[in-house]
């Protein structure tokens, strides 16, 4: 069967449009199962970065980054709303439903497994132990993903001052995050406005 190839969109539009070759439903449900049964806690951004952008090459790093962004702010569990928006990039509203199940189904056998064992093992001192290090092993994918990701955008000093301010505000002054995302949100769409804007003229 042969594959669908769109129009080429202008410039600077490529990162907002869908690949070049239509994808495989049955693609996007097993790369996104293998995720949900092989990830824990923050690594699970790594993995579908990996998945995504490294290996299937389904979006470029700044589609991945807005994508990233968006489902931080987004109610709901961070890891469903990137599988949400990356199905909706590459298949439509078809491709962001298998997305998300393909997603949801091992992390919730797991889940249940896990509390399970969890109740059973709780009161031994190395299950704390194994639940630091995982934790701690999640983190750093997610700083590996933001590196990478960094790296690869224009050098632009807006971006890194509003990372740096929420990062201050909520990370170190433990201000509420509803408030300060309001806040910088708007200031974000701003600022990438008006830096578009200076580049075309």
């Amino acid at each position: 069967m042969a594959l669908e190839k769109p129009e080429q969109p202008a410039d600077g539009l490529k990162s907002l449009e869908p690949p070049a070759t239509r994808v495989p439903l049955s693609h996007v449900f097993w790369s996104f199962l293998k995720i949900g049964g092989s990830a824990f806690g923050g690594s699970t951004q790594a993995l579908i970065h990996r998945e995504t952008v490294e290996r299937r090459r389904w979006l470029d790093e700044q589609a991945f980054l807005a994508g990233f962004a968006l489902s931080q702010v987004l109610p709901g569990a961070n890891p469903v709303n990137l599988a949400l928006y990356i199905g909706l990039k590459v298949r439509g509203g078809l491709g962001a439903t298998v997305a998300v199940v393909a997603m949801i189904i091992p992390a919730f056998a797991i889940i249940m497994l896990m509390g399970f064992a969890y109740r059973q093992l709780s009161g031994m001192p190395v299950t704390h132990f194994v639940l630091g290090g995982v934790a701690a092993a999640g983190v750093g994918a997610t700083l590996s993903v933001g590196m990478k990701v960094v790296a690869k955008l224009p050098r632009r000093w807006t971006p890194f001052l509003v990372g740096i301010v929420v990062f201050v505000t909520v990370g170190l002054l433990r201000w509420p995050m509803v408030p300060v995302v309001l806040v910088a949100v708007p200031l974000s769409i701003f600022a990438a406005y008006w830096n578009g804007r200076e580049a075309r003229n």
